[in-house]
């Protein structure tokens, strides 16, 4: 995180000058040191993220795909003149461990077009489908699978 404050500082300052990257260093510094003081944040995340981040890209990619794909499923069930729709409201439980892992699979499934998390219980998710074949495999997905791989110790 403190690379990150500190490439931040200077890609708006616009130039890399000995004071930019000092003071740069001490603001960044700074900000680190207020991120971990009164939000609870530990050098134990960027060491966390740093070792997932092959398997967070992983996930960003096919959250990307399972988006495109959605969208053309979407597509064709809207302009269909002989396909009718059936929303359906699906409950379901996953073994996903961590807030991080629950919060990222609801997002990744209200992300994907023609599905919304309408709410997220400790490890039950309530979710609303355009069609009830959205809706099939939806507790077994490669959203699912991915994340119980970045959860693995």
């Amino acid at each position: 995180m403190f690379i990150l404050f500190f490439l931040v500082w200077v890609i708006f300052n616009g130039q890399l000058t000995a004071e930019i990257a000092i003071f740069g260093v001490v603001i960044a510094g700074a900000m680190y040191w207020f991120l971990c003081k009164f939000f609870n944040y530990s050098p134990r995340y960027d060491l966390f993220f740093l070792r997932k981040a092959p398997l967070l890209i992983k996930y960003l990619i096919t959250l990307i795909m399972e988006i495109l794909k959605a969208n053309l499923v979407v597509f064709k069930m809207i302009y269909s003149a002989k396909y009718e729709l059936e929303p359906a409201v699906v409950h379901f439980k996953t073994n996903l461990r961590s807030t991080f892992a629950r919060v990222l699979l609801a997002n990744s499934i209200t992300l994907t077009p023609g599905t919304i998390t309408v709410a997220l219980t400790e490890d039950e998710y309530t979710v609303h489908c355009l069609d009830k074949e959205l809706a099939e495999g939806i507790s077994s997905s490669v959203f699912v699978k991915l994340l119980e791989k970045i959860e693995e110790d």
